[in-house]
């Protein structure tokens, strides 16, 4: 049997996986990122994988974006300081590994991994989007991710949404972003005058009737199922799955959503609107980092 390594390296830490061909996490291993030094965390990596005395044919690979997935760097990601800019990550692996290594950002492996076998596993086009601290997005069409001419097509994260809307960060006013992610909804609140520490606490308060929380919330729905909306429109996707922890821990956020984004579109689309939940929660991108490493190998 053939097997794929899988890496997710993170602000904080990193994943690394071995895979085998039939989407299944044999070993996981899990260790504090570097956040100056990317050598340091490459040797670590480069240490797991030497440990697998098995037939791995490659690695697939998501870090913090912005990424260059052409030319296989890291660019200018806020969590990762130092070294870390500008740095040939894939050359690095594939020159320490011998191995074939193959770059993607978390959210389109994630939806290569619910595409692969997640709940968009018999759709052809399959549309991600991750609500948590930030907004990232992945397109697969038949099982092939979409990256674009330039390599960052769905980097959704700064579209437009409120005319002079809130900003966070490097958000300009008015992204989605800035209004449905999680530390969007925490901020707007703190910003009100609510003690709240993340955007289920939020939402327990909109529940309860607070005005403020109340309006919060509802931003965060309507501007995402606007967005949303706007997908179904552009894309015509078979399945939209949503992951993160605003998505999976806020009790009726997707449905409320799906039913928002059915009354945005053609009444001939309506039917065709079918928003879920990520059934394969933090493991989509291991097995989209994988699938990615299995597919980009079959010629090599």
């Amino acid at each position: 049997m053939n097997y794929a390594i899988a890496i997710d390296i993170g602000g904080t830490n990193t994943r690394v996986a071995l895979v085998d061909q039939n989407n299944q996490i044999v070993d996981r291993k899990q260790f504090t990122t570097n956040p100056m030094h990317p050598d340091i965390t490459i040797e670590e990596i480069v240490k797991i994988i030497a440990s697998y005395d098995y037939s791995i044919k490659g690695i697939g690979m998501s870090c913090p974006g912005p990424l260059d997935l052409i030319g296989g760097k890291v660019l200018t990601p806020p969590n990762l300081r130092g070294g870390w800019h500008n740095y040939p990550v894939v050359k690095e692996l594939h020159n320490k590994t011998g191995l074939p290594t193959f770059l993607n950002n978390d959210a389109n492996l994630a939806a290569l991994g619910e595409a692969t076998i997640g709940e968009g596993r018999n759709y052809n086009v399959v549309q991600f989007l991750t609500i948590s601290t930030g907004i990232g997005a992945g397109l697969v069409i038949d099982k092939n991710i979409f990256i674009g001419t330039h390599g960052y097509a769905m980097e959704v994260a700064n579209c437009i949404m409120m005319e002079g809307g809130p900003s966070q960060g490097t958000i300009k006013p008015g992204g989605i972003e800035a209004i449905s992610s999680g530390t969007a909804i925490t901020t707007r609140a703190k910003a009100a005058g609510l003690n709240v520490k993340h955007a289920g606490e939020v939402n327990e308060l909109a529940l309860k009737g607070k005005k403020e929380a109340v309006t919060i919330m509802n931003d965060a729905k309507l501007y995402l199922a606007n967005f949303i909306a706007t997908l179904y429109a552009a894309v015509d996707p078979g399945i939209v799955i949503l992951g993160g922890s605003v998505a999976l821990k806020v009790d009726g956020f997707v449905e409320e959503v799906e039913k928002l984004v059915k009354d945005r579109v053609f009444d001939i689309m309506r039917p065709n609107v079918r928003i879920v939940k990520t059934a394969l929660g933090e493991d989509s991108g291991l097995i989209g980092a994988a699938a990615l490493a299995f597919s980009s190998t079959k010629e090599v």
